[in-house]
Parts: C-alpha cells; sequence; structure tokens
C-alpha cells in the first residue's frame, strides 16, 4: 500500500482556490486543520475490528487496508487525521461459557493483527508510549490494542490470562460491558434485570485483584460501562491514573453510560482522563426523533472541561460501536470535531491537549506508576514457538511446542519452564537434547481461539516470554 499523507494547509488553501465562495474553506477552518493536521490525535475506542472479522468462524475477513464502508479503515484515518486509535475487542457476556468469552475476545486482538501483516507499512500495533512515538515518527498509525469487556476473566485464570493479554500488547482494559460479571457490576446492573434496577453492588474482591494486578503492568484501567459504585471502588483501589474511554456527561444527559459531576472531579483528582463518546443517545434527549450534531458533542466536551479541568478530557469515538452525530459520517470527518473547538474559541494549545496530548500523557503516567519491570528478561534466552500469531491448528487436543535458545552459555532453570493456556498454567515437559518445551493437551479446546504463553527464566529469574494466538479447526 502507498503511504498517504495529508497536508491540511495546502489542500485547504487548494480548496479554497477551486471551490465557489459559498463552498470556499474559511480563515477560521484554515487554521482549524492546520492545528489538526499537525498534532497526534488519539482516539481511545473504536470497535472497528468487530466488524473487520466473519460473524460465524470469527477468522478476520476485512482487509481495513482499502475503502469499506466502516467508520473506520486506514484512508478514512488518514483523510481525517488520526494517528492513534485504540482498537478494542469487545465482547458481551456469554454467561455460563467462559471458553466463549476467551474466543471472543481473541478473535478481535487476532483480527489487528492480522490487519498489522497485511499494512505494515501504514499501521503498527504500539504497546508503549515510546512505540507510539516511534511510529508516528515513521508516519504510521500507531494502534493501541484493548479489550471491552472482561468477561473471559474468572476465578479460576483471571490474573494470568491478564499477563497473557498484556504480553499479546493489550494496554486498556475495561472490566465490564454494561452487564456484571465475576470482576464487578456493570453500567445496567445485573445481566436481565430490564428494569435496570438500580444496586449498591461494584466490584468483587475479584475485581479489586485484577485493578491491583493491573497497575503493576501498567494497564490502563477503563471505567467506562461500570456501575457508578464500580467507578468508585476502582478510584479508591487504584494507585495509577484511570480513564473512561467513551462516555459523556450526565448533567448534559443524564444515562448510565455517562459520568455525573461528582465522577469527572473524581478522575481529575486520580490525574485520569473521559474520552467524549459520539454515540448520539449518551449526548442529547430526544434522540433519535431529533438529529444529534458536532457542537452537541462539544458541548459535552465544555461541560467536561469546566468541571474536571483542560487537562482531563479527550476523544473517545466509539467508531463502528454505533451511530454518529449527523453531521460527521466516519473518521475522514474527524477534523469537523476541532473545527468546532476553534469556533468557540479554545487556544491551540488546549486544543492540542484534548485532540491527543492528554492521554498520550496518561499512558505515560501508567507506565511509570507499573511496579512491571520491563527489563526482568531472561538475559540470553530467546523462546520460539512453532505456532504463528492467529495460525490454525488440526484437532482440539493440539501438542504446543516451542524451543529455548540459549547465547553464550546462558543457564536455564529448567524448574521455570511453564506453558499457560487460556489462562491456565501447565508444566511442560523439556526435551534438554533438542532445547524444545512442549506440552501435549488432553482435554479437548472447547471453542474457536486460544492463546499460549512459553515462559523460561534464566537461573538468576529473569523471565522470557512468547505468546501467540492460535485457531482451532474443528
Amino acid at each position: 500500500m502507498k503511504k498517504l499523507f495529508s497536508v491540511a494547509l495546502t489542500s485547504a488553501l487548494l480548496l479554497s482556490a477551486v471551490l465557489p465562495a459559498s463552498q470556499a474553506v474559511t480563515a477560521k477552518q484554515l487554521s482549524a486543520r492546520d492545528i489538526h493536521f499537525n498534532t497526534t490525535v488519539v482516539d481511545s475506542h473504536n470497535d472497528t475490528m468487530m466488524k473487520a472479522v466473519n460473524p460465524v468462524t470469527w477468522l478476520p475477513e476485512t482487509d481495513i487496508g482499502g475503502n469499506t464502508d466502516f467508520h473506520i479503515d486506514i484512508p478514512k484515518l488518514q483523510a481525517g487525521g488520526l494517528n492513534v486509535p485504540f482498537f478494542a475487542a469487545y465482547t458481551s457476556g456469554y454467561y455460563g461459557n467462559n471458553p466463549r468469552s476467551i474466543s471472543r475476545t481473541l478473535a478481535l486482538i487476532n483480527a489487528l493483527y492480522w490487519t498489522e501483516e497485511r499494512n505494515s507499512d501504514v499501521l503498527e500495533i504500539t504497546s508503549s508510549l515510546k512505540e507510539i512515538e516511534k511510529a508516528r515518527r515513521e508516519g504510521k498509525i500507531a494502534a493501541v490494542p484493548t479489550v471491552e469487556g472482561a468477561y473471559s476473566l474468572e476465578e479460576h485464570n483471571a490474573i494470568e490470562l491478564l499477563h497473557q493479554y498484556y504480553d499479546l500488547g493489550i494496554r486498556a482494559l475495561g472490566f465490564t460491558w454494561n452487564y456484571s460479571n465475576a470482576l464487578g457490576e456493570g453500567a445496567n446492573r445485573v445481566y436481565g434485570d430490564t428494569a435496570r434496577t438500580p444496586s449498591p453492588a461494584g466490584l468483587t474482591v475479584l475485581g479489586k485483584e485484577v485493578a491491583q494486578e493491573m497497575n503493576k503492568l501498567g494497564m490502563l484501567i477503563d471505567v467506562s460501562h461500570l456501575s457508578e459504585q464500580s467507578f468508585w471502588d476502582v478510584i479508591e483501589v487504584s494507585k495509577a491514573p484511570i480513564m473512561a474511554t467513551h462516555s459523556g456527561t450526565s448533567s448534559l444527559r443524564e444515562h448510565a453510560r455517562n459520568l455525573t459531576d461528582e465522577q469527572l472531579k473524581a478522575l481529575a483528582e486520580n490525574g485520569g482522563v473521559v474520552g467524549i463518546v459520539f454515540y448520539p443517545d449518551f449526548l442529547k434527549y430526544g434522540y433519535p426523533a431529533e438529529n444529534v450534531y458536532i457542537k452537541d458533542y462539544v458541548d459535552h466536551i465544555d461541560h467536561a472541561v469546566k468541571v474536571a479541568g483542560i487537562d482531563h478530557v479527550a476523544l473517545g469515538s466509539d467508531f463502528d460501536g454505533g451511530p454518529l452525530p449527523t453531521d460527521i459520517k466516519d473518521a475522514s470527518e474527524l477534523y469537523k470535531v476541532t473545527e468546532e473547538l476553534v469556533n468557540r474559541g479554545y487556544s491551540q494549545g488546549d486544543i492540542e491537549k484534548l485532540l491527543g496530548k492528554n492521554t498520550l500523557r496518561l499512558l505515560k503516567e501508567v507506565e511509570r506508576a507499573a511496579e512491571h519491570d520491563a527489563a526482568n528478561v531472561g538475559q540470553g534466552l530467546a523462546i520460539l514457538p512453532s505456532l504463528k500469531m492467529g495460525e490454525t491448528v488440526p484437532g482440539n487436543t493440539p501438542l504446543l511446542t516451542a524451543k529455548v535458545e540459549r547465547t553464550n552459555g546462558a543457564p536455564l532453570d529448567e524448574s521455570s519452564l511453564r506453558v499457560i493456556v487460556d489462562g491456565i498454567a501447565y508444566k511442560p515437559n523439556y526435551d534438554s537434547a533438542t532445547s524444545t518445551m512442549s506440552i501435549q493437551l488432553t482435554q479437548p479446546l472447547k471453542e474457536k481461539f486460544h492463546v499460549v504463553t512459553f515462559e523460561a527464566a534464566n537461573t538468576a529469574g529473569k523471565i522470557e516470554k512468547e505468546t501467540r494466538i492460535f485457531y482451532i479447526n474443528q
């Protein structure tokens, strides 16, 4: 794919020269587009990978490297100046079927890796601020993988599977979609309660453990879709700043998915950020009988800035997760938000914060708060799984293998060897003659997608890991 570069000011001047006066780009629009296309624009939530997979097999089938009818594809990201999109692996609750929740989550993460493989010249999966900055210097879209709805995390697998998600590059995770799960209460309270009866419930004991582990790893806790009490529990438990990746403000539109002024103030005190969502029903009373516009969206930005402060508000579109305001068709028109911000008198510095700097600052602070030592890797060890990312394997009791390479006689602690499958740890066999660890699964795997991690440490305790998603062809 050829790289496409947007030079906003030049494009706008050309448009002014050829369009009739009634359609010419105004001076304010020139200024707005110049600001927009010359800063890093971050959007903290989209559901595009949900649309990119086959609805039956969950295998990736639509390459967003070309033009699609989605809100997001690579041409639209480039046209709209959206440099750092957060791609969510959205999973609602498959209650009583934990393997299916795991499979669905992995299917959407796998789709993003598949997308990167086909478009590596223009898109790169990034899992740290340093990697985001590198991708931007190279002119690439920096894709950040996230999880929305951690229904895959249960008592028997939560911490190990959380680590596997981290190893796959997941850097933000929302505990629930609207319904409760093993981690806590969702925005619509108890699953199946059509009356949406208010509940005093918040995070479970497991939910609090997961929050603390995310702090240690340097994973951002996403509080969108949580019940209000779950939100307050996260505020109490988390030592790192948090984010509502796609929410509105309750003062302008009372809704279970929006944040009250008290929550906005607490988010600011925590150092966190709210990404304002495009979803029309969260923005204005009367929808769908009445249209919702970008000005209504920016009203929520205005209110959040007034309550929480300019350093704690950002963009959280929910592209491909639902309808949009009438006057923005997709990500290619994201610059219209900047035009409205300019029209309302926001300074260039404040606009740059709203467009991306606030979210990037948040990621930096979450990384800084982590107790996870990224340098604590197995010096002299390298693990080479036989599987490629997303590979299809025959049968539902596969043999999973990986070679452990040692350089310069690096010592291997054979007792440290582990293989983790879907959050369950196993002790593998180790063949010292071939330096291969392996495990033959005997219990049939029940669903399509699975994740395996091969782990080894040297005698100094430095750990090396490699993680792969695989697909069962059955």
